[in-house]
């Protein structure tokens, strides 16, 4: 009979890789809420996390204390809410992950979050550009639609801003994709890996499930498509005003952290989708757009074009290509007005 211990630790080995080649430090901002806990939990797991910074306004030394007796290699070091706290946090840190803010609570959708995450989100930036300008930013806090242009403004307005070092965390998206397509065609979930481009709310968000050789139709297809978009708001209403989707969001976001490390640590054809400034449809006013990325060391290394799709998901993407103008314009504009 497997002990809790050799099952959890099977689990480890097959999440993250075993070896570790440099040095690499993770920093969580909002390490104490409902994602940056379980995200802190899983870097604290991967073997390729030397040292992980936690900061938050508040309880950050008290989750370090307690993931920082787990028996991996890692140091664990949380900060106080102070200037000089958050600047200790970043300095040096190769990643540094944004999962600050408020979670949604039923009803909202993610815009209703804007004016109160819009400013944390900035605020963060500025400390980021400041004390880890090189840092790769992962942007977790919503609207990610506007948080991500938002950052890169601040950083714009310093002279550090670097469009292969900045990305919004799409990967939980990927993640029910897949999850979702397993359920109705009886697969593993581990096999699909569902192409989805665009952004990272509603209607912006367009699975492409004809690259993945998958043919649904009618009713079928709608509903999935739907519960691609919207399967935030099944987390929200089950949780009763609880929280949103914290815990698949915190493992979304640690798998986009670990494909990072591994880019960085010479690993090649590391491919993730994610939310950045892209080319593709730029010539439409849409200057960040998701779709699948090539890491590599510099961050971004490439680029990959939607490629071929059908006219109902070009419908898709017409739609979402409209909304995510306005998301990122909405971003833009907010740190105009509020610098």
């Amino acid at each position: 009979m497997f002990t809790a211990r050799h099952v959890f630790g099977a689990v480890q080995r097959r999440s993250f890789s075993a070896s570790t080649r440099q040095a690499s430090k993770v920093t969580v901002l909002g390490a104490a809420g409902g994602i940056g806990q379980p995200l802190s939990l899983l870097l604290k797991l991967n073997p390729r996390v030397s040292q992980l910074a936690l900061y938050d306004i508040r309880l950050a030394p008290g989750v370090a204390a307690d993931i920082g007796h787990i028996n991996t290699k890692s140091e664990v070091r949380g900060y106080d809410p102070t200037p000089s706290g958050l600047g200790d946090a970043l300095r040096g840190s190769e990643i540094v992950l944004i999962p600050a803010g408020v979670p949604r609570k039923p009803g909202m959708t993610r815009d209703d979050l804007f004016n109160t995450n819009a400013s944390i989100v900035r605020d963060l930036a500025k400390a980021a550009a400041e004390h880890a300008p090189e840092a790769n930013i992962l942007i977790i806090s919503n609207p990610v639609n506007s948080t991500v242009p938002i950052t890169a403004e601040v950083f714009k307005a310093r002279g550090v801003y670097n469009p292969k070092r900045l990305f919004g965390v799409t990967t939980l998206d990927v993640v029910r994709a897949s999850r979702f397509i397993s359920q109705l065609k009886n697969t593993d979930p581990a096999n699909e890996n569902i192409t989805v481009v665009g952004g990272h709310s509603g209607a912006t968000i367009v699975p492409l499930l004809s690259q993945s050789g998958y043919s649904l139709t009618g009713t079928t297809l709608d509903e999935y498509v739907r519960r691609v978009q919207f399967g935030g708001d099944e987390v929200v209403q089950a949780k009763d005003g609880a929280g949103s989707a914290t815990l698949s969001m915190a493992m979304a976001g640690a798998r986009f952290a670990e494909s990072l490390l591994k880019a960085s640590q010479g690993q090649k054809n590391v491919i993730e989708p994610t939310f950045v400034d892209s080319p593709l449809y730029k010539d439409q006013g849409v200057e960040f757009f998701a779709s699948n990325v090539e890491l590599g060391p510099n961050g971004v290394e490439k680029i990959h074009p939607v490629g071929k799709i059908t006219d109902y998901e070009q419908k898709l993407l017409d739609v979402c290509l409209g909304d995510l103008k306005g998301n990122i314009q909405k971003g833009i504009d907010f740190v105009k007005s509020n610098p």
